[in-house]
């Protein structure tokens, strides 16, 4: 199970990275949104990957009974409303780009326009 979640994070930082390298916005968008997620499984999986046990201790301690870690999952709920948040900027933002330039291509500067 847990190459499975590593092999997944892996995948989706890698996809992530390959479309933040776009040279158009809405690729760079998606690009942001699949890192993010796959900070947030990550985050998740620090946790210990844990089924059915609750996120306390039971009365017999934690040598005894199995918990799960609640900290890595507030992390994760944190971090998904942040990067709502964020994700609705960076929309707004690449959509008045390109409102105002008439199309979502990112020019690296004065020397690709000459091109």
């Amino acid at each position: 199970m847990e190459a499975l979640v590593a092999s997944a994070v892996g995948i989706m930082t890698a996809a992530g990275i390959y479309l933040i390298l776009r040279l158009r916005t809405f690729p760079v968008v998606l690009g942001m949104a699949m890192l993010s997620y796959a900070v947030n499984i990550f985050l998740f999986a620090t946790g210990r990957l844990a089924v059915n046990l609750p996120p306390i201790l039971g009365h017999a301690g934690a040598e005894t009974a199995g918990y799960t870690d609640p900290i890595p999952q507030a992390l994760v709920l944190t971090a998904i409303v942040i990067s709502f948040g964020m994700t609705a900027v960076v929309v707004m933002l690449s959509l008045g780009a390109f409102i105002e330039a008439g199309n979502d291509r990112i020019d690296l500067g004065p020397e690709e326009n000459k091109k």
